[in-house]
């Protein structure tokens, strides 16, 4: 019992130290656990100009988990490109000089 006792025991500075570090790392885990919602949030933002708020994100990852906010992040993404109207893709030069030599 006795050392155990003295794991425990602070008797000085130098003591306290790994005890100190391991709290500031705690500390650090914590904070980044937390702020991923906010930098999801940012980036999405940042990327495709759709605006999303982290408490969303937290209650979408609660209900369906990592799958489900990657749904939630292709639904907006579609929903942003339907916005936009379809896509028009050009006839490249290439494939018309290709079909024409074919059919000779």
């Amino acid at each position: 019992m006795n050392t155990l006792e003295s794991l425990f025991r602070i008797d000085s500075l130098a003591s306290a130290g790994p005890l100190l570090f391991a709290g500031v790392l705690l500390l650090l885990l914590i904070i980044s656990f937390r702020s991923r919602a906010v930098v999801f949030c940012q980036y999405l933002e940042a990327m495709t100009g759709i605006e999303l708020k982290p408490s969303d994100v937290r209650r979408v990852y609660r209900k369906r988990g990592k799958n489900g906010v990657r749904e939630m992040f292709l639904d907006l993404i579609i929903r942003e490109d339907l916005k936009e109207g379809p896509i028009e893709i050009p006839e490249e030069k290439n494939q018309l000089s290709l079909n024409s030599s074919t059919n000779s």
